[in-house]
């Protein structure tokens, strides 16, 4: 789950909780959280402009949030884990906004047993702007708010050499394609969730610690490091768990990659992560089909509101728009201290 770009939302309805569990064993994905689209139609909307990544390398200053430690190891080891990642620099401190905060909140408030990670690269604090959302984020015990470094991230992974290389710097779009590096990184459970019945999406991974995990986050790892292509919007993301699952699962369509067919690796259809088509995206933001789109995400695992298009579109706190009762019920905190716009 990302930031660094614009955002997403996942959720589920409480009646499915007992089906996520006993589905997937991953815990329960009642929450919203924050991740970019990554459809190559939509890559000609993102600024061409040079994105600042200087602060990936900046070392800590007495401001700058405290790094992973000890704690964050032990923590780790247990499995129970949800991960957001902040991958922009800033000049005046890192910029939190409502929605990204309202991801971290409802990861927290609907999953209290596992750990809640937002993991930045920025060597600032939060900006003033920000601190009052991050006020009522901390107030959840099991949010964990760090700062990492990527040479010690990537250290004894498969693509820790070519870290050191900087190739990241020759990306179009180096923050995002930061996200589709981090992702592989980190374990869950054995499951991953089809944007389409063509492709695998990359939004919503999870590896565990069995050998099944090791070896598709491994897989995923060395095909970023072989494949990587700066120029091309999805190529890392998306582009990398479609291509290592068409070999483990050996089929080339999402739509025939059962859990028997991939050893035991679940790609959820997309109905499950992804029940409003990107083309559809506005159905979010819109009162007049909210009883039939609210239908269709009480079905759903989790719903991605394809933010990369969606960003723009203000939100009237109070209003009665989808996207607004979802932030209501599960980022309450944020969603009534966000100000008049969300």
């Amino acid at each position: 789950m990302r930031f660094g770009r614009y955002g997403d939302i996942l959720i589920n309805s409480g009646k499915m909780r007992k089906k996520i569990l006993i589905s997937s064993g991953c815990g329960v994905l009642l929450f919203i959280f924050v991740l970019s689209c990554n459809n190559e139609l939509i890559a000609s909307l993102v600024s061409s402009s040079i994105e600042d990544i200087s602060c990936y390398n900046e070392p800590s200053t007495f401001y700058s949030l405290k790094s992973f430690d000890t704690k964050d190891t032990k923590r780790l080891a247990a499995g129970k884990n949800i991960f957001f990642h902040e991958t922009s620099c800033f000049d005046q401190g890192i910029v939190l906004n409502g929605r990204q905060a309202c991801a971290v909140e409802s990861a927290a408030k609907m999953n209290p047993g596992m750990n809640i990670y937002l993991l930045v690269l920025s060597n600032m604090d939060f900006s003033n702007s920000s601190k009052d959302l991050i006020k009522h984020l901390k107030s959840y015990k099991n949010i964990h708010i760090k700062r990492i470094f990527m040479e010690e991230y990537v250290k004894d992974t498969p693509i820790e050499e070519w870290w050191a290389s900087n190739v990241l710097k020759s990306s179009r779009w180096p923050r995002s394609h930061m996200s589709d590096i981090l992702s592989p990184l980190e374990k869950l459970k054995d499951f991953t969730g089809a944007e389409s019945w063509d492709d695998v999406a990359a939004g919503v991974i999870g590896f565990g610690a069995s050998h099944l995990g090791r070896q598709v986050a491994d897989a995923c790892l060395r095909d970023l490091k072989k494949n990587f292509r700066g120029d091309i919007w999805g190529n890392n993301g998306p582009g990398v768990i479609t291509r290592t699952l068409q070999k483990i699962c050996a089929t080339k369509y999402a739509r025939d990659m059962t859990s028997k067919r991939c050893h035991g690796f679940t790609v959820y259809p997309p109905s499950a992560f992804y029940p409003i088509h990107y083309k559809m995206w506005k159905e979010y933001f819109d009162s007049k089909n909210k009883t039939e789109t609210l239908k269709v995400i009480d079905k759903a695992y989790a719903i991605h509101v394809w933010n990369k298009l969606s960003h723009s579109e203000e939100i009237k706190v109070g209003s009665d728009v989808p996207y607004a009762v979802i932030a209501n019920q599960y980022c309450p905190k944020v969603y009534n201290n966000c100000g008049k716009i969300f």
